[in-house]
């Protein structure tokens, strides 16, 4: 698995064989089955989202945390509208893709070029991700109806694009 530290924009990806599990472990903030921290998340459009009032509706939330110049993020998000958008439209599945600390023009630059229609959220503070984790982009989380989390993906590769379904079609 392929992950890009955060630290610094440089184009140096970090794979899994070269940190420890015990380090890349120790940037999550939340670990599974934690009860998810709550936050307000506005989106690209001007919709705003917390996390709190969709568990209380009985939603199930997945949220990625992702950036513009991140290679394997850009690769997930070009997975997403068919593979999640479109494959659980109509269930109580909310998905929260959330760019951490890029600029909004940026971003609506991006999803221009790569054609993506869905909506995504904002975190230019990167106040959200760090409520998460400390490092390492991209991240999954899929929280249940209970505010709880589900699962926790670490990275973006054909593993975690089948982690990721398995937990929702659960």
């Amino acid at each position: 698995i392929i992950l890009w530290p955060v630290e610094s924009k440089a184009m140096t990806p970090t794979t899994t064989t070269e940190q420890s599990p015990e380090e890349i472990e120790a940037t999550n903030i939340v670990k599974l089955h934690d009860l998810a921290p709550d936050f307000t998340v506005q989106m690209l459009d001007g919709t705003r989202y917390t996390l709190s009032d969709l568990t209380a509706e009985g939603k199930v939330v997945m949220i990625t945390f992702w950036a513009t110049w991140c290679p394997p993020c850009r690769q997930e998000l070009s997975h997403m509208q068919e593979a999640i958008f479109d494959r659980y439209k109509g269930t109580d599945l909310v998905v929260l893709p959330i760019s951490r600390g890029d600029d909004p023009n940026k971003v609506r630059s991006l999803l221009d070029k790569m054609g993506i229609t869905f909506n995504v959220g904002l975190d230019q503070s990167q106040d959200i991700y760090r409520l998460y984790a400390s490092n390492y982009i991209p991240r999954t989380y899929i929280i249940d109806r209970n505010g709880r989390v589900a699962y926790l993906g670490l990275g973006y590769d054909d593993e975690v694009a089948e982690q990721t379904h398995d937990t929702l079609d659960e």
